[in-house]
């Protein structure tokens, strides 16, 4: 026997809000039925599962210590300026002069979540030499 991942639940205070910008983030609708001033929210990510935003009463207060981990289809300093664009503030920049590494940024309501190299990225750094996650 076995489980199977459903969804990655977030807590959030603005439920529809948050799944708007991870919408935006990855190019995935929001469920058909859900509506603003819902307390829960999907996102409906193409394969695995779901990303499920959840109202709770507290606001975030410490480091998550579980986060996305996202690969751009772009180059990751394109992607890193588009999510800034949608609202994401920079955490902290792991990103490398030779092009490894990868930048942390957080949502609207603080949750951390990863920008690594790029496909692209990859291949030029496997070209040098460097490897990057």
């Amino acid at each position: 026997m076995v489980s199977v991942v459903q969804n990655v639940a977030i807590d959030c205070t603005d439920a529809y809000e948050l799944a708007r910008f991870w919408s935006e983030v990855t190019g995935c609708p929001l469920h058909p039925q859900d509506e603003p001033g819902d307390p829960e929210i999907d996102v409906m990510l193409p394969e695995g599962p779901l990303l499920h935003f959840n109202e709770v009463p507290e606001p975030k207060t410490i480091k998550n210590r579980i986060h996305l981990c996202l690969r751009p289809t772009s180059s990751r300093e394109e992607e890193v300026e588009r999510l800034l664009d949608l609202g994401a503030t920079l955490v902290a920049d792991r990103r490398k002069p030779d092009g490894a590494g990868w930048a942390v940024l957080a949502d609207p309501e603080g949750n951390e979540f990863c920008v690594l190299c790029s496909e692209s990225d990859r291949a030029a750094m496997t070209e040098t030499g460097t490897v990057s996650p």
